[in-house]
């Protein structure tokens, strides 16, 4: 008997997806293939007529099946292939839904020929321009976008298209709430990033707005952190129930979830406001600056009092409607980390040589130097503070979730400190600790390596009114009352840039690594070889330390000196090769993780012989291009975690059980065994 042909097979090596299409309607449209001369065959349900089943055609069958039977569209005012005319050229849109009242005037335009996001909505913003028909829909059948045609300029975001009996307006005038968000979450439903949506609302107006983009963006999501944060009460609610509904079988799928959630009444729930409900746009925007007037009132520090969203009207209205179906509140923050890394990207960060860790490489050192509750932690290149947010969610025991945090969980909270040069990403990194931490936090504008002049500016009073209260908690932790040069940290973990050398002498002549072998100071140093002698007079003896370096460290005999002032100041508990695709799209230099733990008396004596733990990453989670590789269900769709997030494909850790132990579990055992002193 011969093979089944599957649509899977037939979608192999394309960029076409099934993972928006249910089990039920790919079985469906399985059963009805027939094969001719080695080609798989269907009959269209539109055109009555035979047709060769490609990947296009796969997806265009698919999504019309469910213009039918979900949406209930009579197949009488369906068309494939319908023309459109542009001057003496004549184009063909794929499928197209006529107006109920007008019969020949087009009401819907569906894209699928493109399979490119960008590719795709040109071709379907022509389509409709020249029609002018006023909903869009693009999809691949692992993505999809939804759009309203406004003018010939601007295409808004909406949730859905309206069913047979809805109209347009009740689609953008729904009532909305946290659950509705958590249901039409565009994350997991239309398979796009946070990032992909940024870079689409930067091609259709932040390029040519004449602003800022890293700003008015970080204002949008900060604004929209804190309406999520509003709806607190309702999650808690929600979260109760699909605990108690949901089988441990069904945790991770997310079709199981929306309908626990489909169950659920909700007309006591607060409204959303970050939200674009149809009023004009000059109302929409005195809303949306409201709400964010009110963010700054909560989270202080971030954005100056009198500071306004300069984004148009016209123009704001388009972001809102990208951004308002995106739930940000996010087990491990992935979601905002890549928007976040490809904006300041575009700045200032990748100059510098230090990029955004990976969450799953750094859930990896976290798990492995094993934070406790009334430890003190600080990252000293922190970046977005993915380090510190995590080290928070060990000790509280509960992820970024929007819940609230206990009295004595704000007090371990507040051991846990962040310092960074660039500005940028230290309001991004204070905005998330903020929320974690809830509503304080010990994020510190300051240059790590040059703590000479940080006296300087902390002496800046506008400085101090931001960073004051983190930095009197900071001071408490110096080892000399009036030194900034050696800290009494209990755990460090950093990720420090090391691209470029540090060429001041004035900084060089402080560090002991900053001098040759005949102890005359070098013309210029490495940035991360001054990070790893910085770093290790942050922790306290006995204290631990988990850092990102090149690989040339561990194995070049120009660095033999670096090698072996770290091994008379620490043991070396670990060595972990990451893989090369790690940090791309950024960079593909090699990298590995350094555990070390400082020489102490009592809890970690000196020796000069002792085991090491090495390991070597086969799996980075990421593709050669830098995109993240994710985890797949049986159906093919990408698996999700109980917290309703992707999971990451990589051999780091075991993602709480949802992947087989990787390298951390390898080194809990092995650190057990060796009874090292925070493994006991």
């Amino acid at each position: 008997m011969p093979n089944k042909i599957t649509l899977i097979s037939i979608l192999k090596d394309s960029q076409y997806n099934l993972s928006l299409f249910t089990p039920k309607e790919i079985a469906l449209l399985e059963e009805k293939i027939s094969e001719r001369e080695g080609k798989p065959y269907i009959k269209c349900i539109i055109r009555d007529k035979e047709v060769q089943l490609k990947p296009e055609e796969v997806v265009r069958q698919l999504y019309t099946v469910r213009l039918i039977n979900y949406y209930s569209y009579p197949k009488s005012r369906i068309k494939f292939e319908h023309a459109v005319q542009f001057g003496r050229q004549t184009k063909l849109a794929d499928i197209v839904v006529f107006d109920k009242d007008r019969p020949t005037v087009e009401y819907i335009i569906v894209e699928v020929k493109k399979p490119k996001l960008k590719d795709g909505k040109e071709q379907l913003k022509s389509y409709c321009n020249a029609t002018g028909t006023p909903i869009g829909v693009w999809t691949n059948g692992g993505q999809i976008s939804h759009y309203n045609r406004k003018d010939p300029n601007y295409f808004e975001d909406i949730t859905d298209i309206p069913k047979v009996n809805q109209t347009l307006e009740d689609i953008i005038k729904e009532r909305f709430t946290w659950r509705d968000l958590v249901i039409k979450d565009k994350i997991p439903n239309e398979g796009k990033s946070l990032k992909t949506i940024i870079t689409e609302m930067e091609d259709e107006v932040l390029a040519n707005a004449g602003v800022d983009v890293f700003e008015e963006v970080f204002k949008l999501i900060f604004t929209k952190l804190y309406d999520e944060t509003e709806s607190k009460t309702d999650k808690t609610v929600m979260d109760r129930i699909v605990n108690r509904e949901l089988k441990p079988s069904e945790i991770g799928d997310f079709e199981c979830l929306k309908k626990v959630l489909q169950g659920i009444d909700d007309k006591d729930f607060r409204i959303l406001e970050f939200r674009n409900t149809g009023q004009s746009e000059g109302d929409l925007k005195k809303k949306i600056q409201k709400l964010f007037d009110d963010a700054k009132g909560k989270w202080q520090g971030i954005f100056p009092d009198e500071s306004k969203i300069d984004l148009s009207p016209s123009h704001l209205s388009i972001c809102i409607s990208s951004l308002q179906n995106v739930k940000l509140f996010n087990s491990n923050l992935q979601v905002i980390d890549e928007a976040f890394e490809y904006l300041v990207g575009k700045t200032s960060k990748g100059e510098k040589g230090q990029y955004f860790t990976p969450r799953h490489v750094i859930d990896m050192c976290v798990k492995m130097l094993n934070p406790q509750k009334g430890e003190y932690m600080i990252d000293t290149a922190s970046g977005s503070c993915g380090f510190t947010v995590h080290t928070i969610f060990q000790i509280t025991g509960h992820l970024f979730e929007n819940t609230e945090i206990s009295k004595q969980e704000k007090e371990d909270v507040l051991k846990i400190f962040g310092i960074d040069f660039d500005e940028k990403v230290v309001r991004v990194a204070r905005t998330l600790n903020l929320i974690a931490g809830d509503g304080e936090t010990n994020v510190l504008h300051l240059n790590t390596l040059d703590y000479d002049r940080w006296n300087e500016t902390i002496e800046n009073k506008g400085w101090y009114s931001i960073y004051g209260n983190g930095f009197k908690r900071f001071e408490k932790l110096r080892k000399d009352k009036d030194g900034n040069k050696e800290f009494k940290f209990d755990i460090l973990m950093a990720n420090p840039p090391f691209a470029g050398d540090i060429k001041e002498s004035r900084i060089i002549h402080k560090y002991e690594l900053g001098y040759n072998e005949k102890n005359k100071p070098k013309p210029k140093v490495g940035r991360d070889i001054l990070f790893i002698e910085r770093n290790l007079d942050f922790i306290k003896p006995g204290g631990r330390m988990a850092i990102v370096l090149p690989q040339g460290r561990f194995n070049n005999t120009s660095d033999k000196d670096i090698r072996e002032y770290i091994a008379d100041k620490a043991r070396i508990l670990a060595v972990v090769g990451l893989h090369n695709n790690t940090f791309k799209p950024h960079t593909g230099t090699k990298t590995s993780v350094l555990f070390l733990q400082k020489w102490d008396d009592k809890v970690c004596p000196q020796k000069d012989d002792y085991p090491i733990f090495f390991a070597v990453s086969e799996k980075s989670g990421k593709d050669n291009s830098g995109e993240c590789r994710y985890v797949s269900n049986s159906d093919g769709k990408n698996k999700l975690d109980k917290y309703g997030h992707f999971i990451i494909d990589h051999d780091l850790h075991n993602h709480n059980g949802e992947l087989s132990d990787g390298i951390a579990e390898a080194f809990i055992n092995w650190a057990e065994k060796e009874k090292l002193s925070f493994w006991k």
